[in-house]
């Protein structure tokens, strides 16, 4: 075991991945960035000796445990932080959506996220106070209409995320994750930045705040991290009254 902290993140070549690997490199920890766009990892390998690339597609399953067994014998056996972060994802009615699209989306998301945290738990468990933790979204507080299957994989990471958080308590890993809410990264366009507020729970937040909530995590005991922390307001409401939220949901044309 190395006295300097790591982590490993999937989807690290853009948008909150690659803003989380810069913050912990800067910050002094070794960061296993994985993703499948090798040439975005190249130019965020480029920006600091802390940050390792490693190309890998979260849906093969035997390149996954290929890649924590490389990345451990880095970090002498052992992982602080895992951060499962990979992702697509597909707007539309459910009943257009093209099933090989829908596989995709489940095999990506959560089958991938599973296996990531599958393969990873050896080398969290071989550190003290070791944390796992996964991006889920605000769609998992209550499905998107026009995101219904991006929605169903954030629920289950969200689900996963609790189960762990019980099952992982006597072993000295945490787990957590992080919901947030509309981010600005290559999943929006022009027209959807145009459209929306400027303020309040559905603002658009850089994917530096995500990073920050990511940090903090590590360093902090909650189950759920809500980025912005307003969205923790829609949480209660949609535990406490799902129809009033669908209601609104339906009004606002979200559907």
């Amino acid at each position: 075991m190395t006295d300097q902290r790591s982590i490993f993140i999937t989807g690290a070549a853009s948008g909150i991945g690659r803003a989380a690997a810069e913050l912990f490199a800067q910050r002094g920890w070794l960061v296993g960035a994985a993703d499948r766009d090798a040439a975005g990892l190249a130019t965020l390998a480029a920006t600091s000796e802390a940050i390792v690339p490693i190309t890998l597609d979260v849906a093969n399953r035997d390149a996954v445990v290929a890649a924590f067994t490389t990345f451990g014998e880095q970090t002498g056996g052992s992982l602080d932080c895992l951060l499962s972060n990979a992702g697509i994802d597909a707007k539309g009615p459910f009943g257009d959506m093209a099933w090989d699209r829908v596989r995709l989306l489940v095999e990506v998301n959560l089958l991938g996220a599973m296996s990531v945290i599958h393969a990873a738990l050896p080398l969290l468990r071989a550190a003290p106070n070791s944390l796992c933790l996964s991006t889920a979204s605000a769609s998992a507080i209550f499905g998107v209409g026009g995101m219904a299957v991006y929605s169903a994989t954030k629920h289950g990471v969200r689900g996963l995320t609790e189960a762990l958080s019980v099952e992982l308590a006597g072993s000295g890993t945490r787990a957590a994750d992080l919901l947030p809410g509309i981010i600005d990264t290559g999943m929006l366009t022009a027209a959807d930045k145009a459209a929306l507020p400027t303020e309040g729970m559905w603002r658009v937040m850089p994917a530096e705040a995500v990073a920050e909530a990511a940090w903090q995590a590590y360093h902090g005991d909650k189950v759920h991290w809500f980025i912005p922390p307003e969205l923790t307001e829609l949480d209660r409401q949609s535990t406490a009254a799902p129809e009033a939220v669908r209601d609104e949901l339906v009004a606002r044309s979200i559907v």
